[in-house]
């Protein structure tokens, strides 16, 4: 799960990234994570600019880490704009996972990286 979809989950209990974290507090998915994962999450979710608090982000991060897998990634040769989103395309392919992101426009065009919206999608039928 891409940082994106946690900050806007924390932001508004509307929309599907909500739903997908619900979903993963209810044990119905699971999270895989990698050490530099989890470092993104804590800083991102940390920066003044959001606003969320030190418990907030605490016990979000908690939660998360309660109800995932740390996953074991191998680093991938695909060209990224931007390298920190290698992290997320790399644990989800390894793991073989869905990626789910608010910014696919930043990852190949695979049919496993997913917004949200999509991912709800595929996983209520």
């Amino acid at each position: 799960m891409d940082t994106n979809v946690l900050v806007s989950a924390l932001w508004s209990k509307q929309g599907s990234p909500n739903s997908v974290v619900e979903k993963l507090f209810k044990n119905e998915i699971e999270l895989h994570y990698t050490d530099d994962i989890v470092e993104e999450y804590d800083e991102v979710l940390r920066r003044e600019k959001f606003g969320f608090s030190e418990n907030q982000v605490d016990g979000f991060l908690q939660e998360l880490l309660k109800n995932g897998v740390l996953a074991e990634s191998s680093e991938s040769t695909e060209p990224f704009s931007d390298e920190t989103d290698r992290k997320f395309y790399d644990a989800a392919k390894s793991s073989d996972a869905v990626l789910v992101t608010g910014n696919t426009k930043h990852y190949p065009d695979l049919p496993f990286i997913l917004t949200p919206h999509e991912f709800l999608q595929t996983f209520d039928k």
